[in-house]
């Protein structure tokens, strides 16, 4: 891979190499063995958007791999007064080993790493959020040892996190069931690949997409803010927020995930999400591990 711009770009290899190189990462770190495999590196982070998890992981990781990074918010840059996004892309190739993008727009991620010589990360977009779906994997593989035979099922608004996991399901035959609202499911092409590699099931009901399921996914319904108030995020979604009901039809011991930060009331009652707050808040530190896999793979 030259760039790390979604999941749908991976293969099957990609995925693997990818989750035991984070697995050795996360093994050395936790056994104080140094891995300073890029010394001398530094990474730019450009960041459209607030962020914790992501800025946090990266920074962090770049540290324990040897490197820098440095903080780059687009207000602070010559692309926020209209230098071309050719020109930052090559005159930060210059001075970078790799740049980490976060902005809502795909196609701009993309418009900057065709010009870019150095790899570009995708830190999430409207359309992928490929670094969290690895963290995902790494804590489901994890919990359960093997993706053979799991079922994955994932409640609420068929975003980035949904395209993405429905697309590392296809790649590695894992089946998934996925609960959206109508007019809220996931991008035609990621159903399509979904439905052609015979690992997706869609539907628009909660309990039968939970049924019997190893793990149950869920995530922030707040993104779709802009358009739709608390009320009427409550209507559309009636019936989708993962409380003790409705999980207790998923496998006693199902795998609860959440990819945060959590509006609790809304997509997660809080006594789900504290009953199982150690697995969120591993999936959250595996964000870390990950992110190091790919950048350990991605700069020379």
């Amino acid at each position: 891979m030259k760039h790390f711009l979604s999941i749908k770009d991976c293969t099957r290899a990609d995925i693997l190499d990818l989750l035991n190189t984070a697995d050795q990462l996360k093994y050395e770190h936790k056994n104080n063995i140094p891995h300073k495999l890029l010394e001398g590196k530094t990474l730019g982070m450009i960041f459209d958007e607030v962020s914790t998890r992501t800025r946090v992981s990266f920074e962090v990781g770049m540290y324990q791999l040897g490197g820098n990074a440095m903080f780059l918010p687009t207000e602070a840059l010559q692309i926020n007064k209209g230098e071309p996004v050719a020109d930052t892309a090559r005159v930060l190739s210059r001075f970078l080993d790799a740049v980490m993008i976060r902005t809502p727009s795909q196609a701009a991620l993309e418009e900057y790493a065709s010009h870019s010589d150095i790899p570009v990360i995708n830190g999430l977009t409207d359309e992928w959020h490929p670094c969290q779906v690895i963290g995902d994997l790494m804590t489901i593989r994890e919990y359960k040892i093997s993706f053979r035979g799991l079922k994955i099922a994932y409640i609420g608004s068929g975003n980035n996190v949904a395209n993405s996991l429905i697309s590392a399901c296809a790649k590695l035959g894992i089946q998934i069931s996925m609960a959206c609202p109508e007019g809220f499911f996931p991008a035609d092409d990621v159903i399509k690949l979904g439905l052609d590699s015979n690992t997706l099931t869609l539907t628009s009901d909660p309990k039968a997409a939970i049924d019997g399921a190893d793990v149950v996914y869920t995530g922030i319904w707040h993104t779709l803010s802009e358009k739709y108030d608390a009320a009427a995020r409550a209507k559309i979604f009636e019936g989708y927020t993962l409380n003790s009901e409705l999980l207790s039809l998923a496998s006693p011991d199902a795998l609860v995930l959440h990819c945060l930060p959590a509006t609790r009331g809304e997509e997660i009652s809080a006594d789900v999400l504290e009953a199982h707050s150690k697995m969120i808040f591993d999936q959250t530190e595996n964000r870390l591990h990950a992110q190091k896999a790919i950048l350990a793979s991605l700069v020379k």
